[in-house]
């Protein structure tokens, strides 16, 4: 089926120049945290353009002050600093990195199996997936890469939870045996977006965070799909725990898809002079006016609680369907940041069934992503 040219949206709706309709089980790109041309955020982005829209960093501005606030309040980080001036996750990522070296002085990072965070050079060679790296000869990338918490198909055999989570205890070896000693970070998604959706265990969350500490090394968490509301909290550091040092979001906090960012992080990690890390449009003050409003619709508690129960009746129904379908594996996740597994008749994985699928869901007006940009067998669901 050929890509239809989309005229607008309303939504979890986009509606096509020939008069058809789909429902977008992605959210956009996982960023439309309140659905195509939200009407509260549509009068923000009018209202504001017609003011400005853009300063100098050696200019203040309310709106942007404003933003920074709200973030610090709201964040799960006792008495944060909020970071503005980059453009996007990939950027966001990039920049906690770099705050986390500047601090400790070291410089390897430590990563995961499957993880995604970002579309940059140095994000990408810190991905946990060989095919995103293949075609291409990064610089030299200090990565150590560690198996995730994927208890469905646990890398070391073991069965929750009498396998002891080893899969974080273990960090340490990979740390001991596979870096050159001089951990800066752990990057962690605390759900894999795109890594298979796979959902961090607080028991394992705790270990990584002992592993941090023990090294002198900054615990990040990528919130850059998890954040905003997506899992019913503001930021899913909520409900995992593991006290982070830093933070990225971006993707929900645009509300209805203003391209914004932010690195959110404890003070002492927060000084890191501004020329090693600034962005021309990152701060946007159009940007900026949607988030805050967005913060304000999202942080009401019957948003996030609706989150919650739309997500439960949603996980619902994939679990009939696993009732009634072989090929219906596990299904995991948090609010509405659900995944299904796919295998075949053997109860492998299939990327192929699972892209099937997704296709043939196109075909009936259900937008449905696949994980791994295809190479994984997890349907994703993230309608808001």
């Amino acid at each position: 089926m050929s890509k239809p040219l989309i005229s607008h949206g309303a939504g979890v709706r986009a509606f096509s120049s020939d008069g058809s309709d789909f429902i977008d089980c992605s959210s956009g790109t996982f960023n439309l945290s309140l659905g195509y041309s939200h009407p509260e955020i549509m009068k923000i982005i009018r209202d504001q353009s017609q003011k400005l829209i853009h300063c100098s960093t050696r200019l203040r501005n309310t709106t942007v002050e404003a933003l920074e606030a709200k973030l610090a309040e709201l964040s799960p980080i006792p008495g944060a600093k909020v970071y503005l001036k980059i453009g996007g996750g990939s950027e966001a990522n990039e920049g906690a990195i770099k705050m986390a070296q500047y601090v400790t002085g070291r410089t390897d990072i430590v990563t995961f199996w499957r993880s995604h965070l970002g579309q940059t050079i140095y994000m990408m060679g810190l991905s946990g997936n060989a095919f995103r790296q293949s075609p291409f000869q990064f610089p030299s990338v200090n990565s150590v890469k560690v198996p995730p918490p994927y208890c469905r198909r646990c890398f070391y055999g073991g069965i929750r939870p009498s396998c002891g989570f080893l899969c974080g205890s273990k960090v340490e070896d990979f740390v001991k045996f596979s870096s050159n000693g001089r951990i800066a970070a752990v990057l962690l998604e605390p759900i894999f977006g795109n890594g298979d959706n796979i959902v961090c265990p607080p028991e394992f969350a705790n270990e990584v965070r002992r592993v941090a500490r023990q090294n002198g090394a900054a615990l990040i968490y990528d919130e850059i799909q998890t954040g905003i509301g997506r899992t019913g909290t503001m930021f899913a550091t909520q409900w995992l725990g593991g006290d982070p040092d830093l933070l990225t979001i971006a993707k929900g906090l645009g509300g209805s898809g203003a391209q914004i960012a932010a690195i959110i992080g404890k003070p002492e990690y927060m000084d890191m002079p501004i020329n090693h890390h600034a962005f021309t449009y990152g701060g946007n003050i159009l940007a900026c006016a949607v988030a805050l409003r967005t913060l304000e619709i999202i942080g009401a508690p019957q948003f996030l609680s609706d989150v919650r129960a739309i997500g439960d009746y949603l996980r619902t129904g994939l679990e009939d369907l696993a009732r009634r379908y072989e090929f219906c594996d596990e299904i995991r996740g948090v609010g509405l940041m659900l995944g299904l597994e796919i295998v075949d008749r053997s109860g492998e994985p299939s990327a192929d069934l699972t892209n099937y699928i997704s296709e043939k869901a196109f075909e009936h007006g259900l937008i449905i992503r696949t994980s791994r940009y295809g190479h994984g067998n997890v349907l994703k669901f993230r309608p808001r």
